[in-house]
């Protein structure tokens, strides 16, 4: 069992309040202090710094709560194992981003459940930044994410699953859909309808307008959303234009509601990879995923192009 100052800590890092701690774990608030008291003593370092009503993390106490986070993880994950090695079940987190989950991926992770019926997957999907911590704290044991391991992850692997491009999508109606590309000119007297400033497709964009020594600000981008079935909807209704990832229009495209276009002199290459702790323990469940990704995805491109 974890040593209840740590759960103290934990409790009082996440409240930022000794008395909201203690009211969470059903302690004093003279306990919670003390707990705290002693886990300081006992570290050789202050974790927090005192306010009026409000608790703030010590350097060493930011140190400190990443490593409590992992340790609790590992332990609650420890317990939920026991209990699944009962029931003869191997459970997976695993986390995706917002782009992810408008793909195939999601439909690879639930056919791959259907087909292994002792494995019980759990999918959270959360930004790239939030699903490293994530991972990096044993809350996740895998994440499948666009691009490449960032550096400073020591701790983490990554397998390739596939390699993506952004396209031009765009309404069956719209006069677009006749050509085999869309020029950048052509794509300046569009509506464009894009994913939030900050989100790895526009930014991927962004770069790859400056290197042609075009800018962003010329076009004419009339809204910014963040769920992406959202921008397909609005495409679909051709409300406008979008850049978005060939991946995740595949469905739109295969039962022909809508279009994807190459953008000419624009190769926007990114890879989408399977991220996973060092020490992860069922490296078959990668493989299996990886082919069952790629069979799907064939299956996907040959209906699409026996459309065409």
């Amino acid at each position: 069992m974890l040593d209840v100052k740590v759960l103290s800590f934990l409790e009082a890092a996440e409240k930022k309040n000794f008395t909201q701690a203690a009211k969470a774990l059903s302690l004093t608030q003279p306990a919670v202090s003390h707990h705290i008291s002693q886990l300081e003593q006992e570290l050789g370092t202050a974790l927090f710094i005192r306010g009026k009503g409000r608790l703030k993390l010590t350097e060493s106490g930011e140190t400190v709560l990443r490593y409590a986070r992992q340790m609790h993880s590992i332990y609650e994950r420890m317990l939920i194992t026991l209990s699944d090695q009962e029931k003869n079940l191997t459970r997976l987190r695993i986390g995706i981003t917002h782009t992810a989950e408008s793909n195939l991926v999601a439909e690879v992770l639930a056919k791959y459940g259907n087909e292994n019926p002792g494995i019980v997957i759990t999918i959270i999907t959360h930004s790239i930044k939030k699903l490293y911590n994530m991972l990096e704290n044993y809350e996740l044991d895998l994440a499948i994410v666009e691009g490449a391991v960032p550096d400073g992850k020591q701790s983490l692997n990554s397998l390739l699953l596939d390699t993506d491009f952004l396209v031009c999508a765009a309404c069956n109606d719209n006069p677009l859909s006749r050509r085999a590309m869309v020029t950048i000119r052509e794509l300046k007297k569009e509506r464009m309808i894009l994913r939030l400033p900050k989100s790895g497709t526009v930014n991927l964009f962004v770069t790859c307008l400056e290197t042609i020594h075009e800018s962003i600000d010329d076009f004419n981008i009339i809204l910014e959303v963040d769920n992406i079935a959202t921008i397909k909807d609005l495409i679909r209704k051709n409300l406008g234009v979008s850049i978005l990832p060939q991946s995740t229009c595949m469905d739109e495209v295969r039962k022909g509601k809508m279009t994807i276009l190459p953008i000419e002199n624009m190769s926007m290459a990114r890879e989408t990879n399977i991220i996973y702790q060092k020490d992860f323990s069922h490296l078959e469940v990668l493989h299996e995923l990886t082919e069952l990704y790629r069979r799907t995805a064939r299956k996907i491109i040959s209906h699409t192009r026996s459309r065409l």
